[in-house]
Parts: structure tokens; sequence; C-alpha cells
């Protein structure tokens, strides 16, 4: 994941997206928004997000409408997603956000200090995670390289191995 990797903060309420983002400000990530789950998408779809922090109920495309859709799409499939609620603790709300593989599922309103240090863990692991997959790909590359059978050649003539002339 590149460096200049974006928080996404996803809430259909202008005031909750400024307080997320002076939350968060003082880690000094890149951060965008949207307001709506349709926006979310397009955003995630461009790529560069390292984070999203989402609200569950927004009008149209829920929050977990979004992670649903992103867990089916490859490249956005392993993005953390912190969901937003502030419709209080729900069970089955739980449950589903959890076996979606949601991060975490955090109450409004939402302690500063909290949510900066759970943004701190999953934006920097997650940006670990994806450099590690990356020297991976790259050690694999050069273990191809490297594998490939050499051109058949015959034995020089003063190779051990070469059949000897007679005197």
């Amino acid at each position: 994941m590149p460096s200049d990797a974006k928080i996404l903060i996803v809430d259909d309420h202008e005031d909750t997206l400024y307080a997320l983002e002076s939350a968060l400000a003082p880690l000094g990530h890149p951060m965008t928004r949207a307001t709506s789950g349709d926006d979310a998408l397009k955003e995630v779809l461009r790529g560069q997000i390292g984070l999203l922090l989402l609200d569950v109920r927004m009008p149209g495309v829920s929050g977990l409408d979004v992670v649903r859709y992103m867990r089916r799409v490859e490249q956005t499939q392993h993005i953390p997603v912190i969901l937003l609620t502030g419709f209080g603790p729900d069970t089955e709300l739980s449950a589903t956000a959890f076996t979606l593989g949601v991060a975490d599922l955090v109450m409004k309103p939402v302690d500063p200090w909290t949510l900066r240090t759970k943004v701190r863990y999953l934006y920097d692991t997650h940006r670990r995670h994806r450099a590690l997959e990356a020297e991976v790909r790259e050690l694999r590359a050069q273990m191809k390289k490297r594998a490939a059978p050499p051109a058949p050649s015959r034995p020089h003539p003063e190779h051990p191995r070469a059949p000897l002339s007679a005197p």
C-alpha cells in the first residue's frame, strides 16, 4: 500500500464528518470523505484507500451494503473497516458486521483518543501487510527467474567430465 493511502470517512451528516476528521487530524494521515454509500464505493474503487470509517445507517446504500460489496472485490476485500453506529449496542448488527470481516464496531459519539488508537493500529497494520505482500511478490518473481532451466549446452573439452580423446 502506498504511503499516501487515505483514510476514507463516510457519514451522511456533515457535523459527524467534521468531528471525525478533527479527531483523526493529529495522526497526520491523508483523509478523504464521502456522504453516501454510493460515493464511498466510488472512492474505494478508485484505489489508494488504507482504512475506511463507515457509518452503518445511511439513506440508500448502507454501510453494511458497502462492506458486502467490498468483500466481493479482490482489490478492496482486505481494506480494514471500522463501522460507526449511533443506535447503541445491537447483537444482530455486531454479528453481521464481524461475519463480514469488519475490524471494529464503534458507538457514536466516539472518544477521539480511542478512535485515534484504533485507526493508527489498523492503518499501520494494513500498510505493513501490503508492504509484505509486495515483497513476497518480488521474491517470487526473483525465484522464478532463478529457477528457469539453463539452455542445454555441450560440455567444454577441458571440462572434467568431457570425454577424453585417445593419444
